[in-house]
């Protein structure tokens, strides 16, 4: 903590009664922790228990040309087709082998035409004779210099070298069309090789046409890691949280941007989208720093803990809500659920749009709140790991005896990251009896990590039974909280 602020003990505030700030209408979920931690199972949870547990593996290029050209043979034998049309079907409808196969043994040529691959009606086209004018380049060449696709237009090869080398050096490769206007048969990969007159824009092809076969796959991402060349196999689908054991880059195979439970990849779009929108604003309103509530002294948070002491008046008070920290153990469901004015359909357009951007900016400040609050804990971290160095120098306990502490501070960063996304999935949640049941969840488990971030910070090795038993309560309302609510 800065100078202008210190955290101050909060182990008494975690223990506190909810039934005194619900609303009648949920009074539904009070008694969902009435038995404090009695209701959290003890022992860690299984893998195949844990909400995030993903079976996934990770493959090296040669690994996936190998399990690509593996699926290709495959539909090449049960089919009897050539590999170039096998591949494209494969690409085409997602290696979706069973699918293929049924429709095309039901009706080949419907489902070549559905696939973009054949035309239903061929191009008829004016007799070739022994010299014959491009419809593109408007030259007159020899018959043997024209070629066509299924669909049946015709063009000169170099013609065809030329708009090929345009896509490839565009990026695409798997989705080339006929050059015809208005003609959506796709270009095969034999007759596009056939047509290029470089090598090099081949190679180029053959890359980014394997990158398109990867990106199609619905088992296969690559990892969004730095300079990672790891492809992720998903076994699974339970969830989609990844941890790159190359690269250490955790992220959602769903999407590939970093992991967002409980928040869906649709949502998680829209929310950054929102925030890249109104950044300007929500960085005007929310500030980095604060004034004290009672003597109005500008106060900047440097430390992860959401508990503040004010080093002039010595005020305690909660760094969201600016609310008294004494009180505070029994308003935390408060602090975290944004209350909508119930006749805001009634006001005018502007009361709105203004009523729209605080709701915005309440679950944006918090959302940021978290995130600052992780980078952070790395800065808690590294003060551990020095901590931890002193006391061994002076031989007060040995490693394994304060490996305890570098766990509880990985243990915080995880619940505050899941904390952060809990944020956007409250902000799109309709106003239901689920909504509320989510709040309170998310209020016990904010609870739970202010109380360990406290801890964290003044732990010494007489507190380690103290530390691990709240390390145990953060993490089981954290796996309550994705149970219920991490939709697959």
């Amino acid at each position: 903590m800065s100078a202008e602020m210190k955290s101050q003990d909060s182990d008494n505030d975690s223990d506190y009664d909810q039934s005194d700030h619900m609303d009648e209408d949920e009074e539904d979920f009070c008694g969902y922790y009435d038995n404090d931690t009695d209701d959290l199972d003890i022992d860690r949870p299984k893998k195949t228990d844990d909400p995030e547990y993903f079976e996934y593996e990770l493959l090296k290029v040669e690994d996936v040309e190998r399990l690509l050209n593996e699926d290709v043979e495959f539909l090449c034998s049960c089919l009897k087709v050539d590999p170039h049309l096998a591949k494209m079907l494969l690409q085409v409808h997602q290696w979706k082998k069973e699918f293929i196969m049924e429709r095309y043994k039901k009706d080949p040529a419907k489902f070549l035409v559905d696939s973009k691959i054949t035309p239903a009606v061929k191009y008829k086209s004016a007799p070739l004779g022994v010299q014959n004018t491009c419809s593109v380049c408007c030259r007159k060449l020899p018959s043997d210099y024209f070629c066509h696709l299924s669909c049946g237009h015709v063009f000169c090869r170099e013609c065809w070298d030329n708009y090929f080398q345009v896509q490839i050096l565009q990026g695409v490769t798997s989705g080339i069309e006929c050059m015809e206007n208005n003609c959506h048969i796709l270009v095969p990969e034999d007759f596009l090789c056939r047509s290029l007159s470089k090598p090099e824009l081949r190679d180029k092809y053959t890359k980014l046409s394997f990158l398109d076969l990867v990106n199609t796959h619905p088992q296969l991402r690559f990892c969004p890691g730095p300079n990672c060349s790891n492809v992720v196999r998903a076994k699974d689908t339970r969830s989609k949280k990844v941890d790159c054991a190359q690269c250490k880059t955790i992220f959602c195979f769903g999407c590939g941007m970093e992991y967002h439970a409980p928040t869906d990849c649709a949502t998680i779009r829209k929310w950054l989208t929102k925030c890249a929108d109104d950044s300007e604003t929500a960085n005007y309103i929310s500030a980095h720093t604060k004034d004290c509530p009672k003597c109005h002294v500008c106060i900047e948070k440097n430390g992860g803990c959401n508990h503040v002491q004010c080093t002039k008046c010595k005020n305690d008070f909660c760094w969201m809500c600016l609310g008294d920290w004494r009180t505070h153990g029994s308003e935390y469901y408060e602090c975290s659920r944004y209350k909508e004015n119930p006749n805001i359909a009634n006001e005018s357009v502007h009361a709105q749009a203004r009523e729209a951007l605080k709701k915005y900016l309440f679950y944006f400040e918090r959302y940021e709140n978290h995130a600052k609050s992780l980078k952070l804990e790395e800065q808690t971290l590294s003060k551990i790991t020095t901590r931890i160095q002193e006391k061994v120098m002076i031989n007060s306990g040995t490693w394994i005896d304060w490996q305890y502490l570098l766990d509880a501070a990985v243990l915080l960063k995880k619940c505050r990251y899941t904390l952060q996304y809990t944020y956007p999935y409250a902000y799109y949640m309709e106003k239901t009896a689920r909504k509320q049941l989510f709040e309170y969840q998310q209020a016990q488990l904010e609870a739970e990590v202010e109380n360990l971030s406290w801890k964290i910070e003044r732990a010494e090795i007489t507190d380690r039974g103290d530390l691990e038993n709240q390390m145990d309560i953060a993490e089981k309302r954290r796996q309550t909280l994705l149970k219920d609510f991490l939709e697959f």
